[in-house]
């Protein structure tokens, strides 16, 4: 959020590549590189190879011919189809950050063994390591080459078009090491006038690029072929395919930035860098799913080239990186499905956190509500209107004067009682704590951090000072593991005083954000632990915060109860710490439509917890555009209403009749789906999927679906499309092979050959499909919270295939402590299969090997055993081949039981009388 009054982003104040040393010699290269045609300079010395079999690595050292300079190069085969390469400067000048990895990475990774291992014979030759499954590194030393296949398959290519530039740090009398040198306005005269008349054109643009080498002080960049498809790199607020800024059919002239900061009403179509950075790419085509990321918290840019080859006219993308500071390390993860690609990413960056129940629920919040009334007035004006929420949210006007872990005394005197009036109805409450900290001997957090010298330095090696909400301010080093211990020691219910248990953290402002610094950030020659620049480390600010105030969530609770940690920066590995939303977005039509893409690109980069703010940050939503935002968002992964503080008031029964009802519908059907939501989560968990699924992820051998960022899927089952015409009565939608159902009416979808579909969108729904061949677990009984369900009954959607057969999962447990690690859960799997004149519903509980066996006991709801769970009430099932289908019996352990056949051929089943979590079968009979 941004002061009253800031309600369009000021472009001119954020660098553009031109304006960036390293960006602009990194692209002044690779156009020379293109120009010139000549081969990268950089060879592998022969005589330095090395290979450990066993450990599967082999070590050498690299030579750029043209500078003398060497470097350490490391190859290594990892476990999960792998690789790491990494490339640092043998000798440097100046020590380069590599320590990024104590912090993104879950551990060292363990390397595989070479299967076999090809020395080439000559230095122009490849040689050729095996590993994993059916996967190679073919190895070239001059020039420098790796290709890495997957069943002879090329999916990766490392410096093929030779644009690898990695310069050593040169000393500049001109120019301090700290600093870029100035920069000439866009209008001023281009650097291609101070060259001779009389040079050809060739020769004009070859001394102009290099030139543009010698701009800037040092960097680092790498050359990747990955093929057709690229996904990745949020945050930008853009199309969910990656689009061209080099090459034919350039959509940006600008490379893709990767730099947190705080953009407040964000430019949408754009390449500019937002909140969050994630140097993480896939790349997809028919049969082969590849991954890549760059473990470096330093700026980046990132250019993508789509071209045609020459020999084989086979398309390729190319992508070219250049990172500011630190060390080549790239992972390369070869699936080669997106599912194994999640998996192999976040076994090595971390499984995205299993948040509460409550987290997955509906969230209300704005800037602000005023005091303790305005919060009792909120809470009871939900019940009045019977529309469900889990959690209330103070902004920053709760402080005293801005001073997190404070409150004002004359608005909320009471805090905990507050809080506990909340908690009686199941609710929650959560206060935003950003890392600035005021500037005042008088405030405890702030003196304390002071006296053990844990503030962030200035150049000079004083504690940095600058402008935030309230007023002077000073940021911890959230890098010094002394200061991230001292921030959660903050929570501690007798250091936080007025806070409960019932009470969670949203961290804002955390790129870090500061009014008065370049770029609304901090300086990047500031000095941060072990006298690293504030330039290495930038991008692993803001996720450092939020894993100290998990870690103080886990403190204060003696590690039982689960954090719930909203952050707006993000980095590679924040999905192991909590949510993230997509920052401070606008009332408008076009706002809503990239929240799609968004939360798209930021679910297969790892982080599944994510969100935008419904309506709109900034500005006032006329109520078709609140609806519509309700009934889209109530389907992604989080779910938050938020408002600046100069809008009107927003909250659900605002604009009254029919909207009232229609968003109270909106919000009810997320607490139907809070199951299979639930479930979601866990298997994000588990394996790293995410919650809210591209196209392309669940039908990843559907060439159509491949640009395809306006719809998706909410896990495998839900297809979702949003309405972002206000005065569109109708929207396309494309339905890939396979049956689907309308959601609400359980009709068969009649496919056309081509799948599109034009869906009648009256202000009473959006687009969204059940797939055929899933079972769909909801509870539909309305309560005020979501833990007041946590007993309620279950209905099944069980929604046929064309071959008549369904399954689904549900995984369930006390929704709220680590209780399941000790294996207090239930996962369980049901199917249903016909087979003539009979049919089978089937449930079976399942292992999970992380958790151990489940200890819930047989008829445990009966006994009272465990405070989850609960019994099957209704059996929903459509879909049945035959028109005029009968059924004629049900019955589970011979009790018959009781149905009806209802519209559109569906068949409700009432009471089985038979328990989730509990293995049994069920009976049908048709004619």
């Amino acid at each position: 959020m941004l002061p009253a009054g800031y309600f369009t982003v000021k472009e001119h104040e954020f660098k553009k590549c031109r304006q960036s040393g390293f960006c602009v010699r990194q692209r002044a290269y690779s156009d020379l590189v293109d120009l010139k045609k000549e081969p990268t300079p950089y060879k592998i010395l022969r005589e330095t190879v090395s290979v450990q079999k066993d450990n599967g690595v082999l070590t050498c050292e690299v030579l750029n011919q043209l500078s003398n300079i060497k470097y350490n190069f490391k190859l290594e085969a990892l476990e999960n189809q792998t690789v790491r390469i990494r490339l640092e400067e043998k000798d440097p000048k100046k020590k380069q950050y590599a320590s990024v990895g104590n912090f993104s990475l879950v551990e060292e990774p363990k390397s595989t063994p070479f299967k076999t291992y090809v020395k080439a014979k000559s230095e122009t030759e490849f040689s050729i390591l095996e590993f994993g499954k059916n996967a190679k590194m073919l190895l070239q030393e001059n020039p420098l080459l790796l290709t890495l296949k997957v069943n002879e398959v090329s999916v990766f290519t490392f410096n093929e078009k030779g644009y690898l530039h990695y310069e050593h740090h040169r000393e500049k009398a001109t120019v301090k090491n700290s600093e870029e040198p100035a920069l000439k306005n866009e209008d001023s005269p281009g650097m291609e006038e101070v060259l001779a008349e009389e040079l050809s054109e060739k020769e004009k643009l070859e001394k102009e690029l290099k030139e543009k080498l010698e701009f800037g002080m040092w960097e680092e960049s790498f050359e990747g072929n990955t093929d057709s498809k690229k996904y990745g790199i949020p945050e930008h607020a853009s199309s969910f395919n990656l689009k061209n800024t080099r090459g034919n059919d350039v959509a940006y002239s600008e490379p893709y930035r990767l730099y947190n900061f705080d953009v407040f009403e964000y430019i949408l179509d754009s390449p500019m860098g937002l909140y969050g950075s994630i140097p993480f790419m896939m790349g997809h085509k028919k049969g082969n799913t590849v991954g890549m990321f760059w473990m470096n918290s330093a700026e980046m840019w990132v250019d993508i080239e789509r071209e045609v080859e020459l020999k084989t006219r086979a398309k390729q993308t190319v992508t070219h990186w250049s990172a500011e500071s630190g060390i080549l390390d790239l992972f390369v993860m070869l699936g080669p499905t997106p599912r194994e690609v999640s998996s192999q990413y976040t076994s090595l960056t971390g499984k995205p956190a299993l948040p509460q129940l409550f987290a997955i629920a509906y969230h209300q919040c704005r800037w602000n509500y005023n005091d303790e009334a305005d919060v009792k007035e909120v809470n009871a004006k939900f019940d009045e209107y019977e529309i469900p929420y889990d959690v209330l949210w103070l902004d920053i006007e709760h402080t005293d004067g801005k001073k997190y872990f404070t409150w004002d005394e004359v608005k909320f005197p009471t805090p905990q009682e507050m809080q506990n009036n909340l908690a009686k109805t199941g609710r929650k409450m959560v206060t935003i704590i950003d890392p600035h900290l005021k500037k005042d001997d008088n405030y405890y957090v702030s003196k304390e951090a002071k006296a053990l010298d844990l503030f962030v330095k200035n150049k000079d090696g004083g504690d940095f000072e600058g402008w935030c909400w309230p007023g002077n301010s000073q940021w911890l080093d959230y890098t010094d593991p002394k200061a991230r211990k001292f921030w959660a020691e903050q929570f501690k219910f007798e250091s936080y005083k007025g806070s409960t248990s019932s009470l969670y953290t949203w961290n804002d402002m955390n790129e870090p954000s500061v009014f008065s610094g370049p770029e609304t950030t901090m300086p990047k020659d500031n000095i941060h632990y072990e006298g690293w620049e504030h330039r290495d480390v930038h991008n692993v600010y803001g996720m450092l915060q939020q894993r100290a105030t998990f870690e103080g969530h886990l403190l204060r609770s003696s590690n039982l109860d689960r954090p719930f940690v909203l952050s707006r920066a993000f980095f590679l590995g924040t999905q192991r710490y909590g949510a993230i939303w997509t920052g401070d977005n606008f009332a408008k039509w076009d706002h809503m439509e990239a929240s799609v893409p968004m939360l798209l690109t930021i679910g297969v980069s790892g982080v599944t917890f994510s969100g935008a703010d419904v309506g709109g940050f900034f500005g006032n939503p006329d109520p078709l555009l609140l609806l519509r935002w309700y009934q889209l968002a109530a389907f992604q992964p989080f779910f938050r209403a938020h408002a600046h503080i100069d809008t009107k008031r927003r909250e659900p029964w605002i604009f009254g009749e029919p909207y009232t009802t229609l968003i109270r519908n909106a919000i009810r059907s997320r607490y139907r789906i809070l199951p299979y939501l639930y479930t979601l989560n866990f298997e994000a968990n588990l394996h790293g999927w995410p919650v809210m699924r591209p196209m392309m992820y669940e039908f990843p051998e559907d060439y159509f679906v491949y640009d395809m960022g306006d719809q998706y899927m909410l896990g495998d089952t839900i297809l979702v499309k949003a309405v972002v015409n206000e005065t569109s009565p109708s929207v396309k939608v494309y339905l890939p092979q396979g049956k689907w159902y309308d959601y609400t009416e359980f009709n068969a979808i009649d496919r056309p050959k081509d799948g599109l579909i034009n869906y009648d969108t009256p202000t009473d729904k959006i687009p969204i499909f059940l797939r055929g061949g899933s079972i769909l677990t909801r509870r539909e009984r309305m309560r005020r919270s979501s833990s007041l369900m946590k007993r309620d009954p279950y209905t099944f959607y069980i929604a046929l295939d064309d071959l008549e057969l369904a399954s689904g999962k549900i995984y369930t447990d006390d929704g709220h402590t680590f209780n399941h690690l000790k294996g207090s859960y239930i996962y369980s799997e049901f199917e249903f299969k016909i087979n003539g004149n009979s049919g089978k519903l089937s449930s079976k509980n399942l292992l999970v090997k992380e958790f151990g066996a489940s200890k819930v006991t047989k008829n445990y709801f009966k006994n009272q055993d465990v405070d989850f769970g609960g019994r099957l009430e209704r059996i929903v099932i459509f879909g049945f081949k035959k028109p005029n289908f009968k059924l004629v019996e049900v019955k589970v352990e011979n009790k018959i039981l009781s149905f009806k056949k209802e519209k559109n051929e569906v068949f409700v089943i009432k009471d089985p009388a038979v328990f989730i979590g509990e293995e049994w079968e069920i009976s049908f009979k048709f004619e």
